[in-house]
């Protein structure tokens, strides 16, 4: 991948360090004397209409890595968090660079971004070859029988049936901490959902995790 490509990726997969390192993987550094192309946008707002696409469709089925193509290309996948509503969880801070961060008093921490503008790693028409290479970019070390589907809510409507959404996780452990990153690529609008979970330990995290899943929804374009 040439430098270019590697620092217009850059930011868009920094929130990938805090678990990778905390896997006691290296993450690879772009080359600091390549020229600097403009940043890559991330959001985490709604996103705008696409004519003739049929949104409602969308949402009112599982999205699994095998149905990416049927988003609108071009309008990003959004996140919908409530984590301020559980008890002990505070925001951080929220559209820091593309960011929202949120920590919890026994020392969890939970980062969530929406980048756009992947291309360069996006495999046409294959959600999981797409998260893949989103993982080997920040780590060509992680084997990829490590990386584990795990699901999501797809959408925000609570008063209608819940679906689910496909991502790719890796787990890890250092020092008794444990950590969760959860990642997808969506191939046909080039964005992709990074969600970090961080624990001083893995009863923590399971805890931590069972208050991200009742609180944090993927959103589809509408």
């Amino acid at each position: 991948m040439s430098g270019n490509v590697r620092r217009r990726l850059a930011g868009s997969a920094a929130i990938g360090v805090v678990g990778v390192l905390l896997a006691s993987c290296s993450v690879n550094v772009p080359d600091p004397e390549a020229p600097k192309p403009s940043p890559s946008e991330s959001t985490l707002s709604t996103p705008t209409i696409t004519p003739g696409h049929d949104a409602e469709a969308v949402a009112a089925k599982d999205l699994p890595m095998t149905a990416g193509g049927t988003l609108a290309p071009g309008d990003p996948v959004t996140v919908s968090s409530r984590m301020e509503e559980v008890p002990g969880w505070s925001l951080v801070h929220s559209g820091l660079q593309g960011e929202v961060r949120y920590k919890r008093a026994d020392g969890c921490t939970l980062a969530i971004r929406v980048s756009v503008n992947q291309g360069p790693l996006v495999v046409s028409g294959d959600d999981d070859a797409s998260t893949r290479a989103l993982f080997h970019y920040l780590d060509a070390g992680i084997a990829a029988e490590t990386l584990k589907p795990v699901s999501l809510r797809w959408g925000q409507d609570n008063d209608k049936p819940q679906h689910s959404v496909e991502f790719l996780a890796l787990d890890s452990s250092s020092g008794g901490a444990a950590a969760m990153v959860l990642a997808r690529l969506f191939s046909a609008p080039a964005s992709s959902v990074y969600i970090s979970l961080a624990c001083p330990n893995s009863g923590a995290l399971a805890s931590a995790r069972a208050e991200m899943d009742s609180k944090l929804a993927v959103v589809p374009p509408s």
